[in-house]
């Protein structure tokens, strides 16, 4: 039954087609958001606990201890606002993986939710566009929500400097580059291995994800900055820390962007492959 609807929902013929697919999009969005309010205090520790303890660990106990990175003192100082986009970058890719990937194992596992939704009259591509779109925003929310937490936790000043534009064309680019992340994740991986999803794929891109460290830094070793180009994280970090910084070295904005759209666009593209796959299936 599910094959069936779904290879007659592929083809999109006309305008109207379009307009009936995002009103479907937009009810099975709003319907997650409400089920989101219902469980919203759960939602907003999940949100606020990885960027505070990354701030709370390395720009305030670190400094008091006198351990501070970066030698201390102006030191301490610089590298709190160089690692500001980087936890404001890892915010949105791990919300998105987070509220994308780990959901859908469950939809695909023993819930058998995923069923109802590809019910929807709309193409699969549809319900995928809505996962992404979904994971975006709170994506999103949860990389605005590191800005209170840096204002008062740090003990060395963080000095941000907003390039408005930047800041609001990469960011929302940067939730849906991780929502199609997610989703690729939640379409690859079986229910049964979603262990991996933390082994093989979140300490990698934390690590190697700029977060820490200029991308510029890794010049000592080129074969390694070399390797990390294909880490989206990489370049959300990079292209964060030119909307927020002054001084810090960047990758160029040019490269930034582009390398995100294609991000996208594969990451999209074998989502929407492996959710027909699975639904079909």
């Amino acid at each position: 039954m599910i094959q069936e609807i779904a290879t007659e929902a592929q083809p999109l013929s006309t305008t109207r087609d379009i307009g009936r697919y995002a009103r479907v999009i937009l009810t099975l969005l709003g319907r997650d958001l409400a089920v989101l309010r219902k469980t919203l205090w759960f939602f907003v520790i999940r949100v606020i606990m990885q960027p505070l303890l990354f701030v709370f660990v390395f720009t305030y106990v670190f400094p008091k201890i006198g351990q501070g990175v970066g030698g201390g003192g102006a030191k301490s100082a610089e590298f709190s606002t160089l690692l500001v986009a980087g936890v404001v970058g890892i915010s949105i890719i791990f919300q998105a993986i987070q509220a994308v990937a780990l959901p859908l194992v469950q939809e695909f596992g023993y819930t058998k939710e995923i069923e109802d939704r590809a019910l929807a009259p709309m193409p699969i591509w549809g319900l995928a566009i809505e996962k992404i779109l979904s994971g975006a925003l709170q994506a999103i929310f949860a990389g605005a929500v590191v800005f209170p937490i840096v204002m008062f936790v740090p003990a060395t000043p963080v000095h941000l400097h907003f390039n408005w534009l930047i800041v609001l064309t990469l960011v929302p680019l940067a939730a849906i580059v991780s929502g199609t992340l997610g989703l690729m994740i939640g379409t690859l991986i079986p229910p049964t291995q979603v262990a991996l999803i933390f082994a093989i794929i979140v300490l990698p891109l934390t690590f190697l994800g700029a977060v820490y460290y200029p991308w510029a830094s890794l010049t000592p070793i080129l074969w390694l900055k070399d390797v990390v180009l294909i880490n989206p994280l990489v370049y959300i970090n990079e292209g964060l820390r030119a909307g927020l910084t002054t001084g810090v070295p960047h990758m160029g904005l040019p490269y930034i962007y582009i390398a995100l759209v294609v991000f996208a666009l594969v990451f999209g593209a074998i989502s929407i492959r492996g959710l027909y796959k699975r639904v079909v299936s």
